[in-house]
């Protein structure tokens, strides 16, 4: 169905809005949803003839399955994204999206660490270990410089620059940026790379690479993930955390001692400033003092 229009939606997304593969798939993802609803009524219909109709029956479907709200909105992305496509080849000549508004979401609050908890994990590591002194450093930059964990497993020696204290990041849609590195996250670095990686054999390919397995090639996301998550075990934390939750602690930790919000969303390479105002949450803690101290009936 559509098979065509779809193999030409999926260049579009790599070539000219370079996406990465898991993005792409996500679009794909969603628009199999919708082919999905068409053959549960039997029906293969031309792209031409869907109307609004069609789609808010097919929201109202997703809904009847107890799709939740997150993921009705990005479908409902996905496929704006597809019938946008179709409008900018001239494959047809009205959107059916374009009064398809998304479902309004809850902006949930991310969890984050303090700095005695990011201090306790780094903590645990055994640096006598040959991992050991690798896994500290990818603590430290995770959190020293709020990166995504597919920004730090593609990190590559070329873009380190340790005389100015920034390193280069290419991040969504290959877009690059230059990001402060800490002192403490490049004296980590230095001793990995001159006494721990010097000596290993690395495969081809991989030489560039900063943080590579015991195997010598790149590590990789779900390495990443698996080391956060065996730390918060070893110290008995409680929250559950993700590579994630260090971008949002070191947002958030900028934000409450005082940083510009433009600063912070160019260290964290968000297009929309939107997406950064998230972490301006004032400290609870300080909010209940607040109330305590200044209110007439507290």
């Amino acid at each position: 169905m559509w098979q065509s229009y779809i193999k030409g939606f999926k260049s579009y997304l790599k070539l000219e809005r370079s996406l990465s593969g898991n993005s792409v798939d996500a679009y794909l993802g969603d628009l199999d949803k919708l082919i999905q609803y068409f053959q549960s009524l039997s029906l293969e219909p031309k792209l031409t003839d869907i109307k609004v109709a069609d789609l808010k029956s097919f929201i109202s479907w997703l809904n009847e399955l107890g799709t939740q709200a997150s993921t009705q909105a990005r479908v409902i992305s996905g496929l704006k994204a597809f019938f946008k496509y179709l409008m900018l080849e001239e494959l047809i000549q009205n959107d059916p999206t374009a009064l398809i508004e998304a479902p309004k979401l809850s902006r949930k609050l991310p969890d984050t660490l303090n700095i005695h908890e990011i201090n306790e994990l780094i903590s645990a590591i055994d640096a006598s270990k040959p991992e050991g002194m690798r896994n500290k450093a990818i603590i430290e930059v995770l959190y020293g410089c709020g990166l995504r964990v597919t920004e730090l497993t593609e990190l590559k020696i070329s873009n380190l620059y340790p005389q100015i204290e920034f390193v280069k990041v290419i991040g969504k849609g290959n877009k690059e940026r230059l990001v402060p590195i800490g002192g403490v996250a490049l004296k980590l670095l230095d001793i990995y790379l001159t006494q721990v990686r010097v000596h290993m054999s690395i495969k081809k390919g991989n030489e560039d690479f900063i943080f590579l397995n015991r195997f010598g090639a790149k590590l990789s996301r779900i390495s990443i993930f698996n080391l956060i998550k065996s730390l918060a075990v070893a110290i008995g934390l409680k929250k559950t955390i993700s590579p994630h939750t260090l971008r949002h602690s070191f947002a958030t930790h900028l934000i409450e001692g005082g940083a510009d919000l433009r600063a912070v969303q160019e260290m964290l390479g968000h297009s929309s400033i939107t997406t950064t105002e998230i972490y301006t949450h004032v400290d609870r803690d300080y909010l209940r003092e607040v109330i305590t101290q200044f209110h007439p009936r507290s």
